[in-house]
């Protein structure tokens, strides 16, 4: 159980057409949701701060991030979500699902693009900072404007690491769960 207890409905009307939106139908809203919607105001800014819509990245790029700045902050809530919702549209082998979170950056199973968001993703969880080098790495291959998302992506996906790993919240029936942990996959 959740340290705090998700809130039951009915909702009030604003939250209950964001949870209509977000929610398939017939299915129950997830977990994360039905917390935040405890408070009207904290829900309302929580999901407005998402970034799940058409930006800068494709939605493996974006996926790959989440994945990985999930994995790397222990986060089996959220990365079990994204795995199994999105997972299979960003076109992710099992061995590259897993390879997310255990795998080097330089696995065989990514891109020389690829290996770069999860470099920056491993940077950013080690410190909060980039090196020039990596700096300008990025900026050779991304947009300004896709530079800005893909670290509010990051940003924003520490900080749900933050609430479900604090939370202690419990996992969704229909999520991914992590791998075994394993020395290194490689995924080659």
């Amino acid at each position: 159980m959740s340290r705090i207890p998700p809130a039951s409905p009915p909702y009030p009307a604003s939250v209950q057409t964001q949870l209509d939106a977000l929610t398939l139908p017939g299915q129950t809203p997830l977990y994360l949701f039905r917390v935040l919607a405890r408070d009207e105001r904290l829900f309302t800014r929580a999901l407005g701060a998402g970034l799940l819509d058409r930006g800068h990245l494709s939605v493996r790029q974006r996926e790959l991030v989440i994945l990985r700045v999930c994995a790397n902050n222990r986060s089996e809530y959220e990365w079990g979500v994204h795995v199994s919702i999105f997972a299979r549209k960003a076109g992710f082998t099992p061995e590259q699902v897993e390879a997310t979170s255990n795998a080097s950056a330089s696995a065989g199973c990514w891109s020389a693009s690829e290996q770069l968001l999860l470099r920056l993703c491993d940077a950013l969880f080690e410190s909060t900072e980039l090196s020039d080098a990596l700096w300008a790495e990025l900026a050779r291959e991304f947009s300004p404007e896709a530079v800005l998302e893909l670290l509010l992506l990051s940003s924003f996906y520490r900080t749900i690491s933050v609430l479900t790993n604090g939370l202690r919240m419990p996992l969704e029936d229909f999520a991914a769960r992590f791998p075994p942990a394993l020395p290194s996959v490689s995924c080659d």
